[in-house]
């Protein structure tokens, strides 16, 4: 019997090991999906520095991004543009205190994913990260293609579609959504008219409380006295005829 080199014996053990372990060892699962990160789709759309900024400094950059995380329901957010910011009156955004600029941002973000064809058959008032549709009302209509959105003191229409992948929706809006709960909050309740006290009556007067009973008095007085003198001169002359 011929006997088999010692090179090629060593080199049959570690061919038959190495496919021993690779048939043993588990198959490596797939890398977890990349965490989506909205500001970075918006700023690859530019022309939107300001909302971005907003999405900063209120923080909803965070809320958003760990939302999309833990939510099946995904998101739909409408992103004016900075046309539409600098459209707005001179120190708007300034006036407002910090959690209404959180309200504002709120505002424009819809806790579901909704594509251009779900817009058709929303309910109406929309939704919103804001809640309180009384002071926060959103509503969308569709004509043909186009996708029509009110607030109350805003009218605009989706002008473009940013982003979509099945659970992150991002619109182009030309204006932004004001909402009536931050621009034109609820009027306070009227107040109760201020009644003023009466008088007190002073004695002897007729139940007037500016004194009118006295002068009614006197009025009545002279009345009398002259019918009594239109009478005597009657009955003077029927004598003298």
């Amino acid at each position: 019997m011929k006997m088999i080199p010692a090179t090629l014996l060593a080199i049959f053990i570690l061919h038959s090991t190495t496919k021993t372990l690779l048939a043993q060892s588990p198959a490596q699962s797939p890398a977890p999906p990349v965490p989506t990160n909205v500001t970075a789709i918006i700023e690859k759309a530019s022309q939107f520095t300001t909302f971005i900024r907003l999405l900063r400094s209120t923080q909803m950059e965070s809320q958003i991004n760990t939302a999309l995380g833990n939510s099946n329901q995904g998101l739909t957010i409408f992103v004016p543009t900075d046309n539409a910011f600098n459209s707005l009156k001179p120190g708007t955004l300034n006036s407002l205190s910090d959690q209404q600029k959180v309200q504002l941002m709120q505002f424009h973000v819809v806790p579901t994913y909704l594509t251009t064809d779900q817009f058709q058959t929303v309910t109406n008032p929309l939704r919103t990260q804001v809640g309180g549709n009384g002071d926060f009302p959103l509503n969308i209509t569709t004509s043909g293609n186009q996708v029509n959105i009110t607030t109350g003191l805003t009218n605009t229409t989706v002008s473009n579609t940013i982003y979509t992948d099945g659970q992150l929706a991002v619109y182009q809006v030309d204006q932004v959504l004001l909402p009536i709960g931050v621009f034109s909050p609820s009027s306070p309740p009227a107040l109760a008219p201020v009644v003023a006290k009466g008088k007190k009556k002073g004695h002897g007067s007729s139940g007037s409380d500016d004194g009118g009973g006295s002068s009614n008095g006197v009025k009545a007085t002279a009345s009398h006295w002259l019918g009594g003198m239109v009478f005597m001169s009657v009955l003077v002359l029927v004598i003298k005829i």
